[in-house]
Parts: C-alpha cells; sequence; structure tokens
C-alpha cells in the first residue's frame, strides 16, 4: 500500500486553554543540537574548527551554516513552527529570554557519563562532558529563570513540552572506536536505557506533564557506519535495506528496553503524558520505499561527502574545503553520514506529531491534558 504523509508546514497555534504548549526544553545530541557544539568551540579555544560552521550545512531555509548538521530544518525546528514558537534557542550561546524554551543538546554527546566509559577502558580524548546528566544539570540552572516556586513551576512546566533526544549513536561510536565487542556494547545498554529513565522521571517530578523520549535510529543503516564497519559477508546485510543486520539489532534491543522503561513510567505516573518519538521505523521504510517519500536518489548515499561507495568518508567529510553538496537534498534520506536530511526530518516530525511514527502523537498528548485539566478545572 502506498504511504501518503501531509508534510507538515506550519500549524496554527494550538488554543488548548491553559494547556497551550508555550515552550520547549530539549535534551539530545547532534540531531537535536542548534548551535551548542558551535559554543563549545568557541568557549573551549583547544576544540578545533566544527564543520557544521561552515557551507554547505544550512544551505537549505537558513541559507547559512546554524551549527545544525543537516541543511536545514531538523524536528525540533519543525516542532517549534508548529506551536508558532521561535525556533529554539541554543543554552550556551543565547543571552535572552528562554520563556519560550531552550536547547540544551549538544553535538557528541551520550547518554552515559565519562566514568562509565573510562571504568570499561572505553573512552576517548575527544569524549564531550555534555551527556545526559550534565544536560539537566543545566536545565536546573535556568529554572529558577523560568519560575520562583514549587507552584509556578508546575503552572510553568505543564505548559511546555519536553523532548528527551535520542542517545545511543554516540554511546555506541564512542564504545566501537575503542574496540569493544558488540556482546559489550550490548551490555551497555541496560545502563544506557536507565540513564535515559532516571532523566525522564526527574523532569517529571519537576513537573513536566508532556514528555517526549526519542528511541535510537537504525545504527546499521547509518551510511558512516556501514563506511567505516564493512562486511565481506554478504549475509551479514539486510537484503531488503542493505543496512548491517548485527548494528540494527542492536538499536532494537536498546528500543526494547526503552519501551518497557516507558510503560514502568507510566504506570507510576498516569498523569503524565509519555511519548515514544520512533526513528527506528521511519529511517527503515525511508530506505525501504524511498520514492514512497519523494527520495529519488539510492536511499543510503550521503548528499553531502567526500566520495566512497555511500558517498561518506571521515577523513573529507561535508564542511570540509573541497567538498560539496548535491543539488536537491530533499531527494536524499541522508545529509552527511550520520544525520538527515530536511527532508527527512520533517517526514519524521510530522509522524511525532500526528502519527504514525509516536505511539502516542504530540497533538493528541497536549489535546488529553487540556482535557483533563479542564475537568480538573470544573471540579
Amino acid at each position: 500500500m502506498k504511504l501518503v504523509f501531509l508534510l507538515l508546514l506550519s500549524l496554527p497555534c494550538l488554543g488548548l486553554g491553559n494547556t497551550q504548549i508555550s515552550s520547549i526544553f530539549s535534551f539530545g545530541n547532534s540531531y537535536t543540537d542548534t548551535g551548542n557544539l558551535l559554543a563549545l568551540g568557541s568557549m573551549n579555544q583547544t576544540q578545533g574548527p566544527v564543520v557544521s560552521d561552515f557551507p554547505p550545512y544550512g544551505m537549505n531555509f537558513f541559507h547559512e551554516p546554524t551549527g545544525r548538521f543537516c541543511d536545514g530544518r531538523l524536528i525540533i525546528d519543525f516542532i517549534a513552527q508548529a506551536f508558532n514558537l521561535p525556533l529554539l534557542p541554543p543554552y550556551l550561546a543565547h543571552n535572552g529570554s528562554y520563556q519560550n524554551g531552550a536547547n540544551f543538546a549538544v553535538s557528541g554527546t551520550t547518554g552515559l557519563d565519562l566514568s562509565f566509559f573510562v571504568e570499561r577502558n572505553a573512552s576517548n580524548p575527544f569524549f564531550l562532558n555534555t551527556t545526559l546528566d550534565v544536560q539537566l544539570e543545566w536545565f536546573m540552572e535556568l529554572k529558577p529563570q523560568l519560575c520562583t516556586s514549587f507552584e509556578d513551576c508546575r503552572i510553568f512546566f505543564r505548559k511546555s513540552l519536553f523532548i528527551v533526544g535520542e542517545f545511543g549513536i554516540n554511546d555506541f561510536s564512542v564504545a566501537f572506536m575503542a574496540g569493544k565487542t558488540l556482546a559489550e556494547v550490548r551490555s551497555y545498554v541496560p545502563y544506557l536505557v536507565k540513564t535515559i529513565e532516571k532523566a525522564v522521571e526527574k523532569l517529571i517530578k519537576e513537573g513536566a506533564l508532556t514528555i517526549v523520549v526519542s528511541e535510537n535510529v537504525p545504527f546499521g543503516c547509518l551510511p558512516s557506519v556501514l563506511s567505516l564497519y564493512p562486511s565481506s559477508n554478504e549475509k551479514d546485510y539486510d537484503p531488503q535495506t542493505g543496512c548491517l543486520i548485527k548494528y540494527n539489532e542492536l538499536s532494537l534491543y536498546q528500543n526494547k528496553l526503552l519501551r518497557k522503561a516507558v510503560t514502568w513510567l507510566r504506570w507510576r505516573y498516569p498523569h503524565v503524558r509519555l511519548i515514544i518519538g520512533e526513528y527506528y521505523r521511519p529511517m527503515t521504510e525511508f530506505v525501504k520505499y524511498p520514492k514512497q517519500f519523494g527520495f529519488t536518489e539510492t536511499p543510503l548515499q550521503v548528499c553531502c561527502g567526500g566520495g566512497g561507495q555511500y558517498n561518506f568518508n571521515i577523513i573529507q567529510g561535508c564542511g570540509m574545503p573541497g567538498v560539496n553538496a548535491c543539488q536537491n537534498p530533499s531527494t536524499y534520506v541522508y545529509w552527511d553520514g550520520p544525520h538527515l536530511t530536511e527532508a527527512a526530518y520533517h517526514y519524521i516530525a510530522d509522524g511525532w506529531l500526528r502519527g504514525p511514527y509516536a505511539d502516542l502523537p504530540i497533538l493528541t498528548a497536549v489535546t488529553d491534558i487540556s482535557q483533563s485539566q479542564q475537568m480538573w478545572s470544573n471540579m
């Protein structure tokens, strides 16, 4: 059956009584970062240049680099626009008001802390101390600027949307770069999911009512992974997608545990709307049925890259001198190797907002919260 999707250009501001979404707070990595890594580079002169600060990054919509690892907007941008909110400012590079939200995501971030990898001899000198726990600390630092009492915060955060972004890509990458086996990396997954679960629970205790918990991507479908960890055995590749099976199974394992954790949190906090934002299903569908989404190029090919089987070259990547982008990124699934194009993010964002890429679409969750609170206010 042909898949039909409505591209979300902009939804009108949602009139949901006292629960209209008026702010968004986001935690994550390069799938969500809107400029925090650039700010870190400016604050830490020992860090080399960030490629997302150079063309052709940002060639669409912004028409200049913004720190986003994309040709244009990310999922978080489309969601902000859906609620008629300003695009989320990066927390480390913004001197203005945060009344409409803040983005704490930093490219290269892991969910697990540095100590976890050090204890397992799996760290590297490029590790960023911007993990999920650190981002939560930044949120707590910001909190006094948003509200001054428990009741004020409860009122403020019930009108907020929280997004705990994709964690896993960098946790896996750090471990594999350190030479860890697939079995060893798999053993890290329960710790990663527990870290995400604790972070979500902390936000709930701070008053959050609507939270998106993002699952992991199909790691074995990333052109960067396919290029860095190729196999000479054809049986290691999914015949339908061309993705590496064992790495996708690792992502599926994480997503299975994550759904169990969310189920437990829903049971413990029934008043909270917990949404699982899917990456695995849409990204594998893009690869299986590219033309049904308007992707006319080979789906595992990178739009902006330095050559090779998948047009990905870690030595000569997007943003480096002499590396050019394709003429029409909207016909590609992947932008630069691990990251998607604006067109692909657009489909996923719409799937999170309306379905089918969320087990509780964001718009449904917001409406449910509105009706529930309206009932209590009338009692």
